[in-house]
């Protein structure tokens, strides 16, 4: 028997246990779309018992910030940041530059661009840069078809404590840059640390759209261990930092101002649970340095 068989049987009608807040965040979850920089990704196909990013140039794991919270640098710190090169296979649907280090650090960053479209002609090119190097010169050097420029703080002071680097005014112009030329993707890159930049979330997203940016790829924050202090003096709120409510809420104001989207493989995930399960989800966010599983090919 049942436990609404049960209950009627006592005389009880049941009712499904209903959280009006649940369901609104339920019902964001099934309207988002997945990140441009996501489609064509493996991590998009929940049957895959290993999947991986999409291929990626490394041109370098030096970088002008030094973020409270950057993978990158835990990287470097234990020996483990990939060397350059390309980390992909054959016919890639996409191409990052780069997921470790600052790409416009490099000389190379217009040469590896131009081999990297001429060697790949059908795969998407995306530039991911925290964007402080970027300059109308340089801009009109590069090709790329999708760039995410990081920005995680709405005043020059918290970007300041973020990142180490006084480079605020930069990264907004970058971001004017990108959002001027219409033949490029262009999205602003931020991370959710509740405590830290909660509040400028909305306030990112706001001057991204003002500035003629396409999309707001929000992600929710990895705590690396070598990371902990420099977050916890920051102020990070590691309870919410992990919960997906506070996160999918987040995303939720956000998306007053502009096209808001989650990282996909985990929006794939959120998918598939009910509104109940959702809300009350933790996300495991302690982590060690990540590893790149692509193998390194030369070109």
């Amino acid at each position: 028997m049942s436990w609404e068989e049960f209950a009627r049987s006592m005389g009880v009608e049941p009712r499904i246990l209903e959280n009006k807040e649940a369901r609104l965040l339920k019902e964001f979850v099934m309207d988002l779309k997945f990140p441009t920089h996501c489609q064509g990704c493996q991590g998009l196909d929940l049957s895959n018992p290993n999947p991986v990013h999409h291929p990626s140039y490394e041109l370098t794991p030096a970088c002008n910030h030094d973020c409270i919270f950057c993978y990158s640098n835990v990287a470097v710190k234990l020996g483990k940041a990939p060397k350059p090169g390309y980390y992909g296979w054959e016919r890639p649907y996409a191409i990052t530059v780069s997921q470790y280090g600052e790409p416009l650090m490099s000389r190379r960053i217009v040469e590896v661009n131009r081999m990297l479209r001429e060697r790949f002609p059908d795969a998407r090119l995306d530039l991911q840069t925290n964007g402080s190097l970027l300059t109308e010169e340089l801009w009109a050097k590069l090709d790329f078809d999708l760039v995410m420029i990081s920005l995680d703080a709405a005043s020059r002071e918290r970007h300041l404590k973020i990142t180490n680097a006084n480079t605020f005014e930069n990264v907004v112009n970058a971001l004017k840059i990108v959002g001027e030329d219409k033949s490029v993707r262009s999205v602003v890159r931020t991370i959710f640390m509740p405590g830290i930049n909660d509040e400028d979330i909305p306030r990112i997203a706001e001057l991204a759209a003002s500035l003629g940016v396409d999309e707001m790829m929000l992600q929710p924050l990895t705590i690396h261990e070598l990371n902990v202090e420099r977050l916890k003096k920051a102020g990070l709120d590691f309870e919410r930092a992990e919960s997906v409510a506070e996160f999918l809420k987040a995303a939720m104001e956000a998306k007053k101002f502009i096209d808001v989207r989650i990282s996909g493989c985990q929006l794939a995930i959120y998918r598939t649970m009910d509104a109940i399960t959702l809300f009350g989800a933790r996300r495991v966010a302690r982590d060690v340095v990540p590893i790149v599983k692509r193998e390194r090919e030369g070109l």
